[in-house]
């Protein structure tokens, strides 16, 4: 329970959960400052309020800058140490001697028969090969990977013939070791990577 005295009353008594409430109330002489003046109360942060400081101590943006360039001037530039050298780092200087045409038929046949076996679920492989012949070698600019464009016909085991574009590729086999081999059997791009028919896998 708590008691207070107020001028020309008796004393009066509230609840334990009363009498909080009554201390931070002005009639009871409570614990809140009284103020007539809405100006006095913060009714937010003014961007002004952040300016002016920096007005007062001469901070302009000259100065700003100017303290900027100190602090890099301040430590000297050093030169890179071995560690942080780059290496090997050269530009392409390909010698442009890509296989013929004819030297990716038993890469093709090999990959053909393990990509139907694994993810197809398929028996198809390739049985022979005709009409084989390049379409293109080196058609871009110099300066790029080289390749050779090839197509021909290629039968497989179920007695159809399907067009077959395929390219040689100077260092592109595994981690760029030896040349590599990307090719497409017009009919059985079952995952459509060189849609339509074939024809991402031409120049």
């Amino acid at each position: 329970m708590a008691k207070k005295r107020m001028s020309g009353h008796s004393m009066a008594t509230w609840g334990p959960s009363v009498a909080p409430l009554h201390l931070t109330q002005l009639a009871l002489r409570g614990t809140v400052r009284p103020t007539d003046r809405w100006d006095q109360i913060p009714d937010g942060l003014n961007m002004r309020d952040l300016v002016t400081p920096l007005k007062r101590l001469g901070v302009t943006r000259f100065g700003l800058a100017a303290a900027l360039a100190l602090l890099a001037l301040g430590r000297p530039a050093q030169a890179a140490n071995p560690l942080e050298m780059n290496f090997g780092l050269f530009g392409p200087s390909y010698d442009g001697r890509v296989a013929p045409c004819e030297r990716a038929l038993s890469t093709i046949t090999e990959q053909f028969r393990e990509k139907e076996r694994t993810f197809w679920n398929s028996p198809l492989s390739i049985t022979a090969y005709g009409n084989i012949h390049e379409v293109a070698f080196r058609p871009w600019q110099s300066d790029n990977i080289p390749r050779r464009y090839c197509s021909g016909e290629a039968m497989t085991s179920d007695g159809k013939v399907h067009i077959v574009n395929f390219s040689i590729i100077e260092d592109g086999g595994f981690a760029a070791y030896d040349q590599g081999v990307e090719w497409c059997v017009t009919g059985l791009d079952r995952n459509w990577a060189s849609n339509p028919a074939c024809k991402m896998a031409r120049p």
